[in-house]
């Protein structure tokens, strides 16, 4: 397996990719709204405030994942974790959890403060991912599952309380994700 830094040219494979574990695990509708959601991250979202990971077996694309700028009260570099697909023939491998390390460590080289996410704890504890309550951080959207809220340091530092409002970009920029 080999991980790597998105580019342009994987535009078309990773959108295909995006709505096809989508629609297999949620249904069609459910595949073209996060394949749109892709597309919207790449084509509207600054270079600088986008980093996409993916995994490539066998020169095809497996899985992908994208951390996007994630504006916090206190002014620490912050990103944000979504989407994340890996191909129905790999899940469960570990596939995932390794692509999101390998963006983690990105991050942090990047001199990025925090990570957050929206999603399964069981899944992103693994990968060093904590529960915290909308004390600690606010999310910038009304939580339908307020337990998936989820954060790391990649500073060293605990997660510190902030006072304020959170802002992601335009692309996150819909309840319906949240």
């Amino acid at each position: 397996m080999k991980y790597s830094l998105f580019t342009a040219s994987d535009t078309a494979d990773v959108v295909a990719l995006f709505s096809d574990v989508f629609s297999a695990s949620e249904g069609e509708s459910e595949g073209r709204i996060i394949a749109d959601l892709v597309s919207r991250l790449i084509a509207d979202t600054a270079p600088k405030n986008l980093i996409g990971c993916i995994a490539t077996e066998n020169d095809r694309i497996v899985g992908s994942i994208f951390f996007s700028r994630f504006i916090v009260p206190n002014d620490q570099v912050a990103f944000i974790l979504s989407p994340v697909a890996v191909s129905t023939r790999v899940q469960g491998s570990g596939i995932g959890q390794e692509l999101i390390r390998y963006g983690l460590e990105h991050l942090k080289r990047m001199d990025v403060d925090l990570a957050f996410t929206y999603g399964d704890p069981a899944f992103y504890s693994k990968i060093g991912f904590k529960q915290i309550s909308e004390q600690i951080v606010k999310a910038p959207f009304v939580l339908s599952q307020p337990e998936g809220w989820l954060a790391q340091s990649l500073d060293g530092h605990p997660v510190q309380p902030m006072q304020g409002a959170t802002e992601c970009v335009e692309a996150l920029s819909d309840q319906k994700y949240w």
